[in-house]
C-alpha cells in the first residue's frame, strides 16, 4: 500500500509550529503552510495592522478562522464585513476578496482542493 501518511503539525510532533518556515509575501504578511494534503491546504496567517491582502479570486473553495484582532473583509458584490476574533467565514469559489488587518491580527485559511501558495503575495500596508 502506498499510502501517505499525513501528520499532526502540533508542539508534539515532527512538524512543530516553530519548525514551520513563514514567509513574508508583502507589508509585513506572513503565510505560513501549517498543513497540506491531497484535498486541502491549510496556512497560518499573522497581520500587521492596516496590512491589506488586496482583491483577488481562485477557484479553491475557503473556509477562515480568525485567532486575534479583525478583518475588514470585502466580498465584492457581496458586501463588506468585520470579521473578529473568534468568527469564521467561507469564501465560495471565484468570488473576488479584499481583507484589511484592523490591530495586529492572525488567521487560518483552509483551501479546498489544495491551492498553490508559491506564488502568494502583493500584501501590503495602507
Amino acid at each position: 500500500m502506498n499510502e501517505k501518511i499525513y501528520y499532526p503539525a502540533g508542539p508534539s510532533s515532527e512538524l512543530s509550529n516553530d519548525r514551520v518556515p513563514k514567509r513574508d509575501i508583502g507589508g509585513g504578511i506572513l503565510l505560513q503552510v501549517i498543513g497540506d494534503g491531497e484535498q486541502l491546504n491549510a496556512v497560518h496567517w499573522n497581520l500587521p495592522d492596516g496590512s491589506i491582502v488586496p482583491r483577488h479570486s481562485h477557484p479553491q473553495e475557503q473556509f477562515g478562522y480568525v485567532i486575534k484582532g479583525a478583518f475588514e473583509a470585502t466580498f465584492f458584490g457581496h458586501g463588506q464585513f468585520i470579521i473578529k476574533e473568534g468568527d469564521s467565514y467561507v469564501i465560495p469559489s471565484n468570488v473576488e476578496h479584499e481583507f484589511k488587518a484592523i490591530g495586529d491580527t492572525e488567521a487560518i485559511d483552509v483551501f479546498t482542493p489544495p491551492r498553490d501558495l508559491s506564488t502568494a503575495g502583493g500584501g501590503r500596508k495602507q
